[in-house]
């Protein structure tokens, strides 16, 4: 649980952030090329986005589902050329890596895990747009060196640049960054930032027992593409009614900045009826306010519905917060 009020020194760095500085954090990621003639076949049949759609260079959102439409894990897919570059949280690599190797007997496609190839900095920025600085710090690519392997490559989510950098050159890129002035964010500042951009993480905000549309983010199901695992049961949610319940963000009232959440408390409403649970809560210096995701019913979804958590009157409202 982070601390509330933020430290003096996050405090600092959250407010050079909003002024339109920038910040980075090291992360254990999973990473992983699929490649071959049947790969986008292979791909199709397996996530919840539509592979035959992105073009070299471009990047979607997606989801690994199984059979009952439950979450496996949500990555970011990057189109390099033939070769597709997957990205996810450590804590669904390993299951991710062996969801994707058991098919590779069965077409002509290939697997490799890149993970302890790169390191991994996401780099933070309070501007509308990523930080262009990252671009300009990958290191120049050597032609004898296979694509996935030559000078980083990058992801891009709302403010944010998720770098790939090979393991040799992370030091000079990590000096490189600090030198251009971006600051080195601590785990409760990024987990504070994480939680306004409305990003869910795995184990916290998401498991096995998630059903793939309660994620509610945009771009991460395709409805017009062909049959995957999970298909039926996400398209029939989609068609024929809704989720029972949907990730959102909650604020508390202004001035309640010293009492928080409770993360995996329930909500209710003012009649006393269920209403959900909060899984991640933070305190945002931006609103002033405690700040919360959590899984609400689809009838208090609506922005502006007020609901409880224990004595504590709260908000519900649109992610992402900033």
């Amino acid at each position: 649980m982070n601390k509330i009020p933020m430290n003096e020194n996050d405090l600092k760095i959250y407010e050079q952030l909003r002024s339109g500085g920038s910040g980075y954090v090291e992360l254990p990621r999973g990473l992983f090329a699929v490649w071959g003639k049947e790969s986008v076949q292979f791909l199709d049949g397996l996530i919840t986005n539509d592979v035959k759609t992105l073009e070299d260079g471009a990047e979607m959102l997606a989801a690994f589902p199984n059979a009952q439409g439950r979450l496996l894990a949500l990555v970011r897919i990057l189109r390099q050329g033939e070769r597709f570059l997957i990205e996810t949280e450590e804590a669904t690599r390993e299951k991710l890596f062996q969801n994707l190797f058991r098919f590779t007997f069965a077409g002509d496609f290939f697997v490799e895990d890149l993970s302890e190839q790169y390191q991994y900095f996401e780099i933070l920025s309070g501007q509308s747009e990523p930080p262009a600085l990252a671009r300009g710090f990958l290191p120049p690519r050597d032609q004898s060196e296979p694509p996935a392997l030559a000078g980083g490559f990058s992801f891009t989510t709302g403010r944010s640049i998720g770098q790939f950098i090979p393991t040799a050159a992370a030091s000079k890129f990590r000096d490189d960054l600090q030198k251009n002035g971006s600051l080195e964010l601590s785990e409760d500042l990024y987990e504070t930032l994480r939680i306004e951009s409305g990003i869910p993480k795995f184990c916290i905000d998401m498991d096995e027992n998630t059903i793939v549309p309660e994620l509610g983010l945009d771009g991460l199901i395709s409805y017009n593409k062909g049959c995957y695992i999970g298909q039926e049961i996400i398209a029939r949610i989609h068609f024929r009614g809704h989720v029972a319940k949907q990730l959102t963000g909650l604020m508390s009232e202004p001035g309640a900045v010293g009492t928080g959440f409770l993360p995996g408390s329930d909500l209710r409403t003012p009649d006393g009826k269920n209403a959900g649970r909060i899984t991640s809560i933070a305190y945002s210096p931006d609103r002033n306010r405690n700040i919360a995701l959590a899984y609400v019913r689809y009838d208090h979804l609506e922005p502006g519905t007020r609901l409880m958590n224990r004595d504590l009157e709260v908000e519900v409202t649109k992610l992402p917060f900033n």
